[in-house]
């Protein structure tokens, strides 16, 4: 059996992402098996969301990290890679600058991509394969600066959008005026032929919000269990979450305006239930890869 492992890199607006996923087949199926997974939480969004600007500091910081990066994956002989940056190098000033710059100096290339490509790769989680054919699905992807949401409907995908609502750009008072309220118009929109529509959500806060709210190893929660961890958690400062929950500095400061997102969400579809299978951007880069790869090996033979 051929085992191959394939890395993604996904600079978001809250943290940088190397994740390596193993990849083989047996049986006629093709696995995918998380590897390793490294994060840093460098905060491109902080500066992007106010100054429009990515400063020197953290500039370099990504330089750094990005060259680490560039010899782990020469380590664990990657097949392939993908560097993808989202909201906060799209909406930074000098992100071409810097992209050069990284290229140039640890010999990775990264795509700024849109958030409708964001959505799309996504998408490529393959998710609709594991979902009732019969029900309604949102997938709602909560990120630093922007949040993907995906309709799917008898397991087609009927719908795909961004929106610049993000948890940094919440917590940075930078929200775009009207954005909440085009979410909400597009959610009445979408939703009023779903029954009993039901959410797949994305991103670390959900997934820490899932065990903050019930000691049970299920994947998912329910928008009662949601609000009542929403409003335990507001009652503490950002030092109290980090003590009484031991949360790192910066998923403290996040967790409550990720919360207000997919609360705002499951409200608008009027939705019940969040599942949350721990996959995201960085997954479905590893499928697009081994799709392309697949490809090629069969364009060769």
């Amino acid at each position: 059996m051929k085992i191959m492992k394939f890395a993604a890199i996904d600079i978001g607006s809250n943290a940088i992402r190397l994740l390596f996923m193993n990849v083989f087949e047996e049986g006629g199926n093709t696995h995918f098996k998380k590897s390793s997974l490294i994060r840093v939480p460098i905060r491109l969004g902080t500066d992007t969301f106010i100054d429009k600007f990515i400063s020197p500091i953290k500039g370099e910081k990504l330089v750094k990290s990005m060259k680490a990066f560039r010899h782990l994956m020469e380590v664990h002989e990657v097949v392939n890679y993908r560097a993808c940056a989202t909201s906060a190098m799209r909406e930074a000033a000098n992100g071409p600058e810097i992209i050069k710059r990284i290229e140039d100096e640890s010999d990775i290339k990264i795509d700024i991509i849109d958030g409708k490509e964001e959505a799309s790769i996504i998408f490529d989680n393959k998710i609709a394969d594991t979902l009732e054919p019969d029900k309604d699905y949102l997938y709602v992807d909560v990120g630093g600066g922007s949040t993907e949401i995906t309709l799917f409907s008898k397991g087609i995908c009927t719908f795909s959008a961004s929106f610049n609502v993000g948890t940094i750009k919440i917590l940075k008072d930078c929200v775009p005026k009207g954005e909440f309220i085009r979410i909400k118009e597009c959610l009445l929109d979408i939703c009023p032929n779903c029954e009993n529509i039901e959410i797949i959500g994305s991103g670390g806060n959900i997934n820490r919000l899932v065990k903050l709210a019930t000691p049970r190893k299920e994947k998912h929660i329910s928008y009662k269990e949601l609000k009542n961890i929403f409003y335990d958690l507001k009652q503490y400062s950002h030092e109290e979450l980090m003590i009484n929950y031991n949360m790192n500095p910066d998923r403290a400061d996040v967790i409550i305006p990720a919360a207000t997102i997919f609360l705002s969400v499951m409200e608008w579809a009027k939705a019940e239930r969040i599942h949350v299978p721990k996959i995201g951007v960085s997954d479905g880069i590893v499928h697009q890869l081994y799709k392309e790869y697949k490809s090629n090996r069969l364009l060769i033979s």
